[in-house]
């Protein structure tokens, strides 16, 4: 396996990026998920350091080079748990070779312990395979709705849960 020509680099989110995390995300979401929705309809893209960037939360951004490639939150919902959102890699930039969403998965698996979260949970729609075996090999294990914390920030697409324990 080659290396990349540039490499990528995973940061905290700035204000400034807020345009260019909206271009990786919406058009995963409309053209490959087929999920009509705007930003206007994601008010956390609005307000990335309000929403994720409070609490014991996070947001990061994948770049290679100066390109943003990638994008995940992590949302703090109290009681030592979170969620995560917003993992997103543009097409071209997916794959064992670039390593882009396991990079951003240890970031915040290194952040969660620092800051004391014990669970991070997550939803997606059972249509996601490669999602849910990408989750399942970073050791995330399918849980029941009825397992979700109360504070959980279920969306209306997702159908399919899951957890991981935090360990550091």
């Amino acid at each position: 396996m080659t290396e990349p020509a540039q490499p990528v680099t995973i940061s905290r989110f700035q204000p400034a990026e807020r345009d260019h995390v909206i271009n990786v995300i919406l058009p995963i979401q409309n053209r490959e998920f087929g999920i009509a929705i705007t930003a206007d309809q994601q008010p956390d893209l609005s307000d990335i350091p309000g929403f994720y960037q409070s609490g014991k939360g996070e947001f990061w951004v994948a770049r290679c080079g100066n390109e943003i490639i990638g994008t995940l939150g992590l949302k703090d919902i109290g009681n030592q748990q979170a969620a995560l959102r917003k993992m997103f890699v543009t097409a071209a930039y997916r794959g064992r070779e670039w390593g882009v969403a396991p990079r951003l998965l240890a970031a915040l698996f290194q952040h969660a312990g620092e800051a004391g979260i014990r669970d991070v949970y997550l939803g997606t729609t059972d249509k996601f395979l490669a999602a849910h075996r990408f989750y399942e090999k970073q050791g995330f294990s399918e849980i029941p709705v009825e397992r979700l914390p109360p504070a959980f920030p279920r969306m209306a697409v997702d159908s399919k849960f899951y957890c991981r324990s935090v360990i550091l």
